[in-house]
């Protein structure tokens, strides 16, 4: 994720330990701020001081399955995994959801959600297709900064597997050439792009402080040469020409956030809390092409995101893939691979909203997890779900939503909503309603009308307002 460049004898080059990058670059460096740097203080009193992490379940989860059961519909229907009671009379959810049945007091579930989306495009999904085609993380980004105005961490970042394991080698498929229409900023600009701290990229080199080893054992000599380079960077302009991501990396080294991203900052009983790594078998799952990025780093992802959050970052979106569940061979037959893969996102999500709870985070975080659609109510010949747009659970929790409802309801087969159906246009306004106060937003002269018109026009889901 991120490291120290160091040469070594007999080697052109070797990295050092992600724990000994965080403790050398975060600790101390705290007084170099460089909000200075980047840009100049500007009125936020439009913003309010909430979060977003949002889940998205890649290839399309099975609506059935998670949280629409349907046991009395006839068995090419019906969940294949059975059903569980919840904590809300008469509502069960998916049998491999029991920690979420548990506590459904804590969330709410809308059983009437359309993406209208039956392919794997993510971008139309998550940006309700706005005039600038950006994604509602990166709209967050363009009106509320890049960076947080005091700490510096990036304000939109994406969380993949390899952010837990820098070394994880994943294999490619679909979700791979999809993936960057989860935080696309469209024609916003690629400034208001995700920060992705797994690298792979341009960013993987901006986030290496290449320093001889010789140097910074000297922890004194380090902070005199970040010294330098700030009050340098202070009378040179020299960021003035820095790409976004060259920026930020600077930020999270000389701001002393990099240790946001070190989770063996954690407890032992709060990384055992949120550990989903027996679940199953990564390499086992990764046989399959539909599969080749699926990983068992769930929880790990979601405790990272919510280190973020509490150091500022406003929009997290978590990756997980591998739901495209057709059973044709690029996944199990039977969708066999299914109940472990739900049981580590129940486990995750759990996990997650009850440590909020416990800190207080609540209200302050939105979490929001769902898929680009859902899957056929009828299960095809090798007992599988195929591509189904017309109807989409979706899960939201926190950020001063009322939880313990179901919104919405569907029809005997889960196939179409039967109530007032909700789009990804109510999701994008749901998030905008969270994160700006509009009346304070209209007063501001330094975004374009029709961002503001994004904000103004979308509309919310009141059942989860009140």
């Amino acid at each position: 994720m991120l490291s120290i460049s160091q040469q070594l004898k007999g080697s052109a080059h070797g990295s050092r330990s992600r724990r000994e990058f965080l403790r050398i670059g975060g600790a101390g460096l705290g007084a170099l701020t460089l909000p200075s740097i980047l840009a100049a203080q500007q009125n936020t009193s439009f913003i309010k001081d909430k979060a977003v992490v949002l889940l998205f379940l890649q290839g399309g989860p099975s609506h059935i399955e998670f949280f629409d059961p349907k046991m009395d519909a006839p068995p090419e229907i019906r969940s294949i995994t059975g059903e569980i009671p919840t904590t809300t009379p008469g509502v069960t959810f998916g049998s491999t959801f029991p920690r979420l049945a548990s506590m459904m007091h804590r969330f709410s579930i809308l059983r009437s959600y359309q993406s209208k989306n039956s392919g794997h495009t993510y971008q139309d999904v998550i940006s309700a297709r706005n005039p600038f085609k950006a994604t509602m993380s990166a709209i967050y980004s363009r009106i509320a900064g890049t960076n947080h105005a005091e700490t510096g961490i990036p304000s939109n970042i994406l969380l993949k597997p390899e952010a837990i394991k820098p070394d994880l080698k994943l294999g490619s498929n679909f979700e791979t050439s999809a993936l960057p229409g989860l935080t696309s900023p469209g024609t916003l600009g690629k400034n208001f792009g995700a920060f992705d701290p797994a690298g792979g990229s341009e960013l993987k080199d901006n986030l290496q402080l290449k320093i001889d080893s010789g140097r910074f054992t000297d922890r004194r000599m380090l902070l005199s040469r970040l010294d330098r380079i700030k009050r340098f960077a202070d009378t040179s302009g020299m960021l003035e020409g820095a790409t976004k991501f060259q920026q930020q990396a600077f930020d999270v080294i000389a701001q002393g956030v990099a240790d946001a991203f070190d989770l063996e900052q954690e407890s032992k009983s709060t990384l055992e809390a949120y550990d989903t790594t027996s679940y199953f078998d990564m390499r086992a799952m990764n046989r399959y092409g539909d599969l080749r990025r699926t990983s068992n780093l769930l929880g790990q992802q979601m405790l990272l995101a919510r280190r973020l959050v509490e150091r500022g970052c406003g929009f997290v979106t978590v990756s997980d893939c591998g739901w495209d569940h057709h059973a044709n061979g690029n996944s199990p037959k039977n969708m066999t691979a299914f109940p472990a893969m739900s049981r580590q996102v129940d486990h995750a999500i759990a996990t997650f909203i009850d440590d909020l709870y416990e800190r207080g985070l609540q209200d302050k975080v939105l979490l929001i997890v769902t898929g680009e659609m859902g899957r056929t109510p009828r299960i095809n010949k090798n007992g599988g779900r195929d591509h189904w747009g017309n109807l989409t659970s979706l899960l939201i929790s926190g950020g001063g939503t009322i939880p313990g409802q179901v919104i919405g309801q569907s029809d005997r087969q889960a196939g179409e909503p039967i109530s007032t159906p909700y789009h990804p246009a109510h999701l994008l306004g749901l998030v905008l309603h969270t994160f700006f106060d509009l009346g304070e937003l209209r007063l501001q002269s330094q975004f374009p009308a029709e961002l503001i018109r994004i904000v103004e026009e979308s509309p919310t889901i009141p059942p989860l307002l009140g």
